[in-house]
């Protein structure tokens, strides 16, 4: 008789998500999410194929989410034909600040992604398809920040994604979620300050 799967594997990933967080990543076992979720052993590994998978699953989850928020951010800013710089520097203050946003509509997914290492989370016996899905976020990601870089500078080298990198990954992570200020509005003041600076350099030619 097959095992049955999961009716919503959200479920699932909402109840591993909440434990990675609260306990961190090795208190994610399948018997946890099956006591926190009401699904039986069986279903889990049905749907999921293993622990690992889960993990990789719900982290995955998160940064599809995150991820999407960007774009909303990058298309609302950029998504008329031929955007002004000044539009474009907008989207990169705007892109800058998605952990802001991330935190109040997601909250969990967000601790998850700035608070557990990825490395830590999805350790070395990552399947394959969770593998491949992940570098595919990857590229996509690299993707935003080059239409970042070109609608700025009209350029997409190394040097100039760096200056972007710097903006919307570097310059947060450094003021807002290494000191826990992603509620204060002052912080959100220092970081649009920080990227408009940045910005203002520019990448070297």
């Amino acid at each position: 008789m097959p095992r049955p799967r999961i009716h919503d594997p959200d479920t699932v990933l909402d109840a591993a998500e909440s434990l990675a967080v609260r306990s961190g990543p090795a208190a994610v076992t399948i018997r946890a999410v099956a006591a926190a979720t009401g699904a039986s052993n069986g279903a889990i590994y049905h749907t999921f194929g293993s622990r690992a998978e889960l993990l990789g699953r719900s982290w995955l989850r998160a940064a599809h989410r995150f991820l999407a928020m960007q774009t909303e951010l990058v298309e609302a800013h950029l998504g008329a034909p031929a955007p002004s710089r000044t539009a474009a520097i907008e989207a990169v203050v705007a892109v800058a600040q998605t952990p802001v946003l991330f935190a109040q509509r997601f909250p969990e997914s967000g601790k998850l992604l700035h608070l557990v290492s990825r490395e830590q989370l999805l350790g070395d016996e990552l399947p394959d398809t969770v593998a491949a899905e992940l570098a595919s976020t990857d590229r996509t990601l690299v993707a935003l920040l080059v239409r970042l870089s070109n609608a700025l500078w009209d350029r997409g080298d190394g040097r100039a994604v760096d200056v972007i990198t710097t903006c919307v990954v570097d310059l947060p992570t450094a003021i807002l979620l290494r000191r826990g200020r992603l509620s204060q509005p002052v912080a959100h003041e220092h970081l649009r300050a920080a990227v408009r600076a940045v910005l203002d350099v520019g990448p070297p030619h």
